[in-house]
């Protein structure tokens, strides 16, 4: 499994989703080799201790330096294989076949805005070609795979749809919400936690405008956790002024404990992105017993199913939410328990060994 460009705590949600993978072969038939970067192995010392870790000599932040290494160093390592897996969506110029191709999603294809000039060019010379090279391809959801299929005119039956997964031991060592309210300073009133980088499409923007007219004069406390993204700036600027400044704790990246924490306290998981391949923290949410808030597009209605509310990108739509959550939530929770059970990391494992043996067969 080439994992060379997934530098730990860099890539984002693909980095998650292909370890909790790879964590669901643990007890499997499947053996994989893991060609990743350097320090990879320490910082999943859970897969480096199952199965072999062959790490590249640097840490995989240059593309220039990974792409060449993929075609040399990886390709003279791979010669006895029966099967490569690509895991971050493109295959090197140089390749053994056959090949598994997992692509996230083609968001640069919806929002090209957001991508650097670079980056952007090179998938939009890569994917197509990556995807049209690969024997079959992996994604995560059907939303992703119908995008691949009309964006390449890939043939449905090369496109396999291997889920997200939640480990069945998830929150189990949560931080208790009492210590959370404590240390943040989150009160005692209710809240609602958002788990994502300030990217601009993950929509912080308009949920600061749902803060702003609606849900900060309700007393409920919006909780920012994840990293720093492309639109960091205007979150801060804006989180800078009344009333966002007193009713929006930005926490940043935050322990898994404190994460799960969080979001097993919260009123609700709000998500209100404008484009998902398939948005791992609803599935998470479900796990823990959290009901959820989300838009209508891209995958997210697909995940959620009856969960949560999907709803529009209108502020005004969403300002009575919470009493909606209030009034449905043992049977949005129930519904979410019985759920999350299409989603575990013994269900994505397995969706994963059939995609391998469609290709080896």
């Amino acid at each position: 499994m080439n994992l060379a460009w997934c530098v730990p705590g860099a890539v984002g949600g693909s980095e998650e989703y292909l370890v909790r993978q790879i964590r669901g072969l643990i007890t499997g038939e499947i053996v994989p080799t893991l060609f990743v970067p350097r320090g990879f192995a320490v910082a999943h010392p859970e897969l480096s201790e199952r199965f072999d870790c062959i790490e590249t000599k640097d840490d995989g932040t240059s593309r220039p330096r990974r792409v060449l290494a993929e075609s040399t160093w990886l390709f003279r390592r791979t010669g006895d294989f029966s099967l490569v897996h690509h895991g971050g969506g493109t295959i090197p110029a140089r390749h053994r076949t056959p090949t598994l191709l997992t692509i996230h999603d083609l968001q640069y294809r919806a929002f090209p805005e957001h991508f650097g000039r670079r980056k952007l060019a090179y998938l939009r010379a890569m994917m197509p070609r990556s995807a049209r090279r690969a024997t079959a391809i992996a994604v995560p959801s059907e939303f992703v795979k119908s995008t691949v299929c009309d964006a390449y005119d890939i043939a449905a039956e090369r496109v396999h749809v291997v889920p997200h997964g939640v480990e069945p031991n998830l929150g189990q060592d949560a931080t208790p919400a009492s210590e959370l309210r404590t240390r943040f300073g989150l009160g005692d009133g209710p809240f609602v936690v958002f788990p994502a980088m300030t990217h601009p499409h993950k929509g912080h923007a308009f949920l600061l405008d749902v803060m702003e007219k609606h849900w900060s004069r309700q007393g409920v406390r919006l909780v920012l956790i994840g990293g720093r993204g492309s639109g960091e700036d205007e979150v801060a600027r804006r989180l800078a002024e009344e009333p966002l400044s007193s009713t929006v704790s930005r926490l940043g990246r935050v322990s898994v404990a404190d994460r799960d924490g969080l979001i097993r306290a919260a009123t609700a998981l709000v998500f209100p992105s404008q484009y998902e391949g398939f948005g791992a923290p609803i599935i998470e949410a479900m796990a823990l017993g959290t009901p959820i808030i989300c838009s209508d597009r891209a995958c997210l209605p697909e995940v959620v199913g009856d969960a949560g509310l999907v709803l529009e990108l209108d502020a005004d739509r969403w300002a009575g939410a919470l009493d909606t959550i209030d009034s449905h939530r043992s049977a949005l929770v129930e519904a979410g328990r019985s759920r999350v059970n299409r989603f575990t990391t013994a269900v994505s494992a397995a969706a994963l060994t059939q995609a391998y043996r469609s290709v080896v067969s």
